[in-house]
């Protein structure tokens, strides 16, 4: 990924839902042009969600996901349907086709979009195959139950199209508006100064995807930026005339960092950077009060979106989890999820920790913490909880 190109994290996610042979995936190749998706007639060639980033007019940047039928009955299909439900949980909108042949079961569809309507998530309903017998019946039983006037295309021939990325466009919501990473913490002209460890988690000869998105950030906010490792911060700050604004770490070298910069500069980490970017830091500083009321039998769950191999110095496996048996002894419970894989039941857990979430979209982000909200599970996230574990936590910027 080159630094102009948009994350796909940061893309509006739009996922395409439907039965079976629907017609999902040649709606995608007909909606982007390109043949994004394998298309057959043989039921379940959709397997796992299938996603492609596009830039896509009037929409922008985009990401499509194309989802296997949620009617699949074959061997995998509970695997495969349960990928699909993932796919829901990223989707800014969904997309759902309906197809109207004579006696077609509507009722999966209608689940579907009842669904997402709960959800809060913007709805476009299609029927496709338009170039093909259409029961009317069914069709009028549709605008019914969805209290709205679906679309009518042909994913074979094209018609109806324009009109799906006009109703696309008007769906997008009003909160995905691209938000600032550092907020309104700096703005032009000031300096700021990143501190960032290449221990063994940094890629070699790579920076991590928080520290490239924010330095890109503020050099379009034509900030001064500065970029030192924590062993020449102090060289660094003696170079320059002024302290900095804002100073920015990694959360594992948070006290070093606070103990050596200017009083007047202001210190964050890109972990809880991320927290307000792709969650809700409120509800994250509220859960890292509930660590003090954790004990030596309490059970933990760290969640983690990179899915790397484990490594001998890693922040969620090792660090956090040693931080937490130091202060409440060694018989606390860790444990770890990676990637997609997130508990439905969480209540056996006392707290959760979450990752800062920069390989996940907002609404993924959001759809767990709604999940740990409705189950009353404090959760929280990895610079936060360093930042409480430390004891610095009030006296960081956000």
């Amino acid at each position: 990924m080159t630094l102009n190109e948009t994350p796909s994290a940061n893309r509006l996610h739009i996922g395409i839902f439907g039965k079976t042979n629907s017609g999902k995936s040649s709606f995608i190749n007909a909606l982007t042009g390109q043949e994004v998706s394998i298309v057959s007639d043989v039921a379940g060639t959709t397997t796992d969600a299938v996603t492609k980033a596009m830039e896509i007019h009037p929409l922008g940047p985009c990401v499509l996901i194309d989802t296997a039928g949620f009617d699949d009955t074959t061997i995998l299909g509970e695997a495969r349907k349960e990928k699909t439900k993932i796919a829901a949980e990223k989707c800014d909108i969904a997309v759902i086709l309906f197809t109207v042949s004579t006696n077609y079961d509507i009722s999966f569809e209608i689940e579907w979009y009842d669904y997402f309507i709960k959800k809060k998530t913007p709805v476009v309903a299609i029927i496709n195959k338009i170039d093909m017998t259409i029961d009317e019946k069914l069709v009028e039983a549709i605008r019914e139950l969805i209290k709205e006037e679906p679309l009518f295309i042909s994913a074979k021939t094209g018609e109806g199209l324009d009109k799906v990325k006009e109703a696309l466009a008007r769906k997008i919501p009003e909160d995905f508006s691209p938000r600032f990473i550092t907020g309104d913490l700096v703005e032009e002209d000031d300096t700021v100064m990143l501190v960032m460890p290449q221990d063994i988690q940094a890629p070699k000869g790579r920076l991590i995807l928080p520290q490239v998105q924010t330095i890109r950030e503020l050099l379009d906010k034509k900030c001064i930026v500065m970029s030192v490792t924590t062993d020449k911060m102090t060289q660094a700050l003696e170079q320059l005339k002024n302290p900095p604004k804002l100073i920015i770490t990694d959360s594992q070298v948070f006290k070093t960092v606070y103990e050596l910069k200017p009083a007047e500069s202001m210190l964050t980490s890109f972990s809880v950077l991320f927290a307000a970017h792709k969650g809700d830091l409120s509800y994250y500083i509220e859960g890292a009060k509930q660590i003090e009321q954790l004990t030596a039998q309490s059970k933990v769950l760290i969640a983690e979106c990179c899915t790397h191999a484990p490594l001998s110095e890693d922040i969620g496996r090792v660090k956090i989890p040693n931080m937490l048996r130091k202060r409440f002894g060694d018989t606390v419970t860790v444990d770890m999820v990676s990637g997609t894989d997130f508990p439905e039941d969480l209540t056996t857990y006392d707290l959760i920790i979450q990752c800062g979430g920069c390989m996940f979209n907002r609404k993924y982000v959001m759809s767990r913490i709604e999940r740990a909200k409705n189950q009353g599970i404090p959760m929280t996230n990895y610079g936060v909880t360093i930042a409480h574990l430390t004891g610095i936590l009030d006296k960081i910027s956000y």
